[in-house]
């Protein structure tokens, strides 16, 4: 499908502009790429709840989970520069995380959420890098790895950024910005630079109204000793919203869920995603490494969140099991059938990106009022449906 610049923004201007007269967003900006180029870029609303800084084209906002994303991304140029096949055993690059029935995990099962580390039995600090990595290899799985799958919400993060340790020899975020930031100039970052503070919208908390679904999974979120309470709030700290607008948390490169960044950007990258993994005259990614993203590895009822999810290596995909999709669609024809090539990872209260390979989109929303939601909500799915609309 080919996408007209004029009639797609006459169909998502309005929608875009809803989610503030109608949906109660604050700050927001979507955007929206086809062939490598941009389609349709819109931001409005305000930085802060006073509404004394607009929200413009130069903003940037925390994407929470959406970091995870791009950090698998990383991961994933790393494995592919190094000739390691994701069929491999996580403990021939990290030796000590080879302890308590961890041995046989392979990258493919860590990176689709199947190795059952999403959460930790000892209390280690979110912004103690050095004990959550201990606390990981110590940990036993909390089922038999392969079997299942569960969203490791916080602990991912770790998982990915000690892999790129033990074989580029450099933490994930200052290889984000060597592989992909610096060349692509993206105002993308994990661990924002101090001089980037006076441009980043405030992010707020989620107001209170109608409780959320899926019903079971936000009940087990705040009652303690469940497995979903546990995801949450392992590594411990920083569980306030507003601690994420501390200068010096932004200033944490923390790959679960502190990136900070444009919408233009997020949307660029997964541009050069569902662009063959290439941009202008240089390759970023095989076909092979893209082939990784893009096939289903987990799919299924989720162990945390409770409902159908899948994962490819490091992304979200849409779940067979589902009725909703939420990255892209195929062409109509195929649709019905569930094939699709497209791959992403949202963020916590409403920000959302991905790659549709098949048709060369990209897409990115984000926002600084949050929903009580960790999954897309309807303020970026209807705009991911006027895209696919015909």
């Amino acid at each position: 499908m080919k996408l007209d610049a004029e009639e797609l923004k006459n169909r998502i201007a309005p929608l875009f502009e809803e989610n503030f007269t109608r949906f109660g967003e604050l700050g927001a900006a979507v955007s929206i790429w086809q062939n490598g180029k941009p389609v349709v870029d819109l931001c409005g609303g305000f930085r802060d709840a006073r509404r004394e800084h607009l929200w413009t084209s130069d903003t940037i906002v925390l994407v929470w989970s959406a970091t995870k994303g791009i950090g698998s991304a990383c991961v994933l140029h790393v494995l592919q520069e190094h000739k390691i096949d994701i069929d491999q055993r996580v403990a021939e690059f990290w030796p000590e995380f080879a302890q308590v029935g961890k041995e046989k995990i392979t990258l493919a099962q860590l990176l689709s959420h199947q190795a059952g580390l999403c959460a930790l039995d000892r209390r280690v600090d979110v912004l103690d890098y050095g004990a959550v990595i201990r606390a990981l290899e110590e940990q036993a799985p909390l089922w038999p790895p392969g079997t299942a799958h569960g969203y490791h919400a916080r602990t991912f993060g770790f998982l990915l950024d000690e892999l790129v340790r033990r074989t580029a020899g450099k933490p994930l975020a200052e290889y984000w910005r060597e592989i992909f930031g610096e060349p692509l100039k993206l105002d993308l970052w994990i661990g924002l630079p101090e001089r980037e503070n006076p441009r980043v919208a405030t992010m707020y908390a989620v107001k209170a109204g109608k409780p959320p679904e899926p019903k079971q999974f936000y009940t087990d979120l705040i009652t303690p000793s469940t497995l979903a309470r546990k995801t949450f709030t392992s590594p411990y700290g920083l569980h306030a919203v507003n601690s994420m607008n501390n200068i010096s948390v932004r200033a944490q490169p923390i790959v679960s869920f502190g990136g900070i960044g444009s919408a233009s950007s997020l949307a660029k990258f997964y541009a050069m995603l569902a662009n063959g993994g290439a941009w202008e005259d240089r390759q970023f990614f095989s076909h092979e490494t893209l082939r990784w993203m893009t096939t289903t590895l987990a799919d299924g009822i989720d162990r945390v969140f409770q409902i159908p999810t899948a994962f490819s290596a490091g992304f979200m995909k849409d779940s067979q099991q589902s009725m909703r999709r939420i990255f892209g669609r195929t062409c109509p024809e195929r649709q019905s059938n569930g094939l699709t090539s497209s791959f992403g990872h949202p963020g916590a209260g409403g920000s959302h990106a991905f790659a549709d390979p098949e048709n060369k989109i990209a897409f990115a929303y984000v926002m600084n009022q949050m929903e009580q939601s960790l999954l897309p909500n309807e303020k970026s799915l209807r705009l991911v449906d006027a895209i696919y609309e015909r």
